[in-house]
């Protein structure tokens, strides 16, 4: 290594290289091919940032003007936070050198990044996305690029990734060192990356998919109505100040957030959705301590680096139980210890084994006190946020009628449909004629439904025959008549008629047109992505069933041929004998 690098490595505090450091940088320095695995946290970014900025220097002439270097070194990384953090520590790591180095990623402006390329780049770090948007408008040129590094290589060759990395192969020279880095490796994915690795060098520092030893693990069983109760009670009695949640849907993270903030939790919530000064803003307030927990999705899962992070809690369990190894990687980082919470309900006690089985351990469970499963309070069907806020809205004005106010039903028959004024079940004769027992019924039925309404918070009164509120029953009785003939006209010839009440003109609800608005490449290729793992784990999950469904939409796709029915042929009458052009059967 140089003096210039030693020299910043040392004002790091770093004395002793990791494992995977010591192994990588002797086979990057020599030039060939490597495929390193080592557990999240031991410095895979300084295993090949040192020696990439050593070979750089190595091979770059002196005297070369600035704006006429190419790009040399190119590093694609799965999320912006990711890419944003390897950037980072190549300024870091090159303080002392004269190399520039930029990165490019979706979700912000595109204008001062084709800035800076333009003003000579050594080293780019990017996301696929952005960097396929720059090759097409011609802002950048990889014909020159020496080494590729694809960080965290088991997401980025993944199905989602895999057809963006083969359009970026496509535009860099064939002769080039090729790199990759990641926590855990698949057999298809090693598969998959001998395609285009020649005759790579293997280090692999721990056994695949296996968590650092310095992080403790517990999963506390919980009904799952009860897990926010639950994340927040650890938070206040444990007193813990940095707190990183992982949640499985954006919506969710959104929900959990508002919710613990309610609680006096102070929370943020970090996904694709939301955007890039949003996303960097909520990541640099959890990291200089003024944010006390940070929900967050599987995009915060992948190489973030967050110095002594004590505490991640796993709300929802991964379907991917790799993504449970580089989701507590964020914590027990460069040395340091942590501890990694595990909510588990009973529906998610599946994704708790097949975790298990990947890492070779079993996790320790421990019932929280006052939440143990099945202890979740028996709540009213109609007693939600929902049916609460439609209760408590103000109900519309009376209606009038233009039959004098006068109740419906037959005075004759002697029975008026209020339910209010219904007698008791034990003042009604079990015996009587048919029509009483049919009366009967319908009382019953009535009587049901004003029950529900003033249970519902409802004015009792008049009712229909469906036990609906009549609305202005009251009024006309008193002498309300007939609505006034200006009521009834249409106030505007060319529009439609809109309704004149005691309230006044009401709002003539059209359809809104919906707005039209530009989708960032990165944002649709992670939806498409997220679509697509959703369709491969219902695959390797029921492999049978899924064959038999693609079975049946091959024969639903095919197009049904017509039966052609057959005809039964005349009966054949020998010819008794024939003349010209006519013939007698």
């Amino acid at each position: 290594m140089s003096d210039a690098l030693l020299r910043a490595v040392t004002e790091q505090g770093y004395t002793e290289p990791t494992p995977i450091q010591t192994q990588a940088i002797p086979v990057i320095l020599a030039g060939r091919d490597l495929f390193g695995a080592a557990q999240t946290g031991t410095g895979k970014t300084a295993g090949f940032t040192l020696p990439m900025l050593q070979l750089l220097m190595a091979r770059t002439p002196e005297g070369t003007a600035q704006r006429r270097r190419p790009i040399r070194i190119l590093v694609l990384t799965p999320t912006r936070e990711l890419a944003a953090q390897v950037e980072e520590s190549i300024k870091t790591y090159g303080k002392y050198l004269p190399i520039n180095s930029t990165v490019i990623y979706g979700g912000v402006g595109i204008q001062p990044q084709i800035d800076a390329l333009r003003a000579g780049v050594d080293i780019l770090v990017a996301t696929p996305g952005r960097l396929l948007d720059h090759a097409q408008q011609g802002t950048l040129d990889l014909k020159s690029v020496e080494i590729l590094v694809l960080d965290e290589a088991d997401r980025m060759l993944d199905m989602g990734f895999i057809h963006d990395i083969r359009k970026v192969l496509a535009l860099l020279p064939a002769q080039r060192q090729n790199l990759l880095f990641s926590a855990t490796f698949s057999d298809d994915i090693r598969k998959l990356a001998g395609a285009f690795l020649r005759n790579p060098a293997t280090v692999d520092v721990a056994r695949r998919n296996t968590p650092a030893e310095l992080v403790a693990q517990v999963a506390h069983p919980v009904d799952q109505v009860r897990k926010r109760e639950l994340l927040a009670h650890l938070v206040k009695s444990n007193d813990w100040h940095q707190v990183l949640v992982f949640v499985r849907t954006k919506h969710g993270a959104n929900r959990l957030a508002e919710q613990l903030n309610r609680a006096g939790v102070e929370s943020l919530p970090i996904h694709g959705n939301k955007s890039q000064n949003a996303r960097t803003r909520a990541l640099a307030q959890f990291k200089d301590g003024s944010l006390r927990v940070l929900v967050a999705t599987d995009i915060a899962a992948r190489g973030l680096d967050i110095e002594a992070l004590p505490h991640v809690v796993n709300y929802d369990l991964p379907h991917v139980p790799e993504d449970y190894v580089h989701r507590i990687g964020r914590t027990g980082r460069a040395g340091s210890e942590g501890e990694a919470i595990t909510f588990v309900s009973a529906e998610e006690r599946p994704l708790l084994s097949a975790i298990e089985r990947l890492i070779n351990k079993t996790v320790a469970q421990r019932v929280v006190a006052g939440f143990e499963p099945g202890s979740a309070p028996v709540r009213d069907p109609h007693d939600t946020p929902e049916h609460r806020e439609q209760r408590d809205q103000p109900r519309r004005g009376p209606r009038r009628r233009s039959n004098g106010g006068a109740p419906r039903g037959n005075p004759a028959r002697g029975f008026q449909r209020d339910a209010t004024s219904l007698p008791p079940l034990s003042a009604q004769s079990p015996a009587g004629s048919q029509h009483e027992e049919a009366g009967d019924g319908q009382n019953e039925m009535l009587r049901i439904a004003a029950e529900n309404g003033r249970r519902n918070g409802q004015r009792s009164g008049p009712r229909d025959a469906r036990g609906n509120p009549r609305r202005g029953g009251e009024r006309r009785a008193q002498g309300g008549g007939q609505r006034p003939a200006s009521s009834r006209q249409r106030p505007d010839a060319r529009g439609p008629a809109r309704h004149q009440g005691p309230r006044g003109p009401q709002q003539n609800f059209a359809r809104p047109q919906p707005l039209r608005g530009t989708v960032d490449r990165d944002e649709r290729e992670a939806q498409i992505r997220e679509a697509r793992m959703r369709l491969a784990e219902e695959r390797n999950a029921n492999p049978a069933a899924y064959a038999a469904e693609i079975r049946a939409a091959k024969a639903r796709a095919e197009p049904k041929q017509p039966v052609q029915e057959e005809r039964p042929r005349s009966k054949q009458v020998p010819v008794l004998f024939a003349r010209p052009r006519r013939i007698i059967e």
